[in-house]
């Protein structure tokens, strides 16, 4: 068994987490992680409404009677969503735990903690941690420059950037960005971190709400196989290699601005990857840990393989070296 700060604190068995993925964190997959004995978050925009929201928890507490969370991501929009009124849906319905990310949390903490609910908060950045620790969130995910979605302007990889988190907080640290088995789980904890996040990793299982097809090129997929689009435009989100984002890398390289790319990574066309199984649709988030993904497990096939590999490593391989 492995007892983290995380884990006391969140009230979870495993220090492992499922982040907010968008048209991913569904019932189906979040309740499987946590029947598995790991945080599994639902994502609050995946749904329509703040009424779509509050079905979608009341399903998952249908399939699992553990702890599972809501992750609430706020970006810049011209037609933002009615962030407060999917707050006041989660805690209407009694979650615990949410994860934040994107913009400052700040403004809705207030309403979190009057409601008893632990904030993790995702950041890319020492700098926007210690933000995090300051206005008073309960635990941070670091994400690191291996990650998918988006690590931020200041390419910092894990290795790095979880110890230098390590360092300078004093809540619990996630460590996020390249990790898919035990070996990235007992490196975290040996560089400081408190647990691990994984979004990849849990797009490829069998209770993963997506096409299969994604999840064999996942299991395809080397290293080697995302883009980084969006670096022209100082937002970089890595993405899965394919014909529309080498096609998007091509345009920003020869000086088009968003409005030249907006039809290629409208989120609709990502979705029809996900739920048609068109590779070449549009773009679809996925990280460097697709090298390290060679098969399509349930969750709970995951985590247990995972946690027993990670008390293997800690207590014989790593043990080995100490004379």
């Amino acid at each position: 068994m492995l007892r983290t700060r995380f884990t006391e604190r969140f009230g979870v068995e495993h220090p492992i987490v499922q982040g907010g993925m968008m048209w991913v964190g569904r019932a189906e997959l979040v309740a499987a992680v946590a029947n598995a004995g790991g945080l599994g978050f639902i994502t609050a925009l995946t749904q329509p409404t703040p009424d779509d929201l509050r079905r979608e928890i009341a399903r998952t507490r249908e399939l699992t009677d553990k702890p599972f969370g809501v992750n609430v991501t706020i970006l810049p929009s011209i037609n933002p969503p009615p962030y407060q009124e999917y707050v006041r849906a989660i805690i209407e319905s009694g979650v615990q735990i949410v994860e934040t990310a994107g913009s400052n949390p700040e403004p809705f903490l207030p309403y979190y903690k009057d409601a008893g609910i632990k904030v993790l908060h995702k950041c890319t950045s020492v700098r926007h941690a210690l933000k995090a620790e300051r206005i008073g969130v309960d635990g941070v995910s670091i994400d690191g420059f291996e990650c998918a979605g988006h690590p931020g302007e200041d390419d910092v990889p894990g290795l790095v950037l979880i110890p230098a988190a390590a360092k300078a907080l004093e809540i619990p640290i996630i460590a996020s960005g390249g990790i898919a088995d035990a070996r990235g789980l007992v490196a975290a904890l040996a560089l400081g971190a408190d647990g691990v996040n994984m979004g990849t990793r849990f797009l490829c299982t069998r209770e993963s709400p997506v096409h299969n097809a994604v999840k064999e090129q996942i299991v395809a997929h080397s290293e080697r196989s995302t883009q980084l689009i969006f670096r022209t435009m100082n937002n970089t989100a890595r993405v899965a290699d394919n014909e529309i984002s080498r096609k998007v890398v091509e345009i920003e390289k020869a000086g088009g601005v968003f409005e030249d790319v907006r039809d290629l990574v409208a989120g609709a066309r990502g979705r029809r990857v996900f739920e048609d199984g068109d590779l070449d649709a549009g773009i679809w988030s996925a990280g460097q840990a697709q090298g390290l993904i060679d098969d399509i497990p349930t969750c709970e096939e995951l985590i247990a393989r995972m946690v027993a590999e990670a008390e293997g490593l800690i207590n014989d391989r790593l043990a080995s070296f100490v004379r």
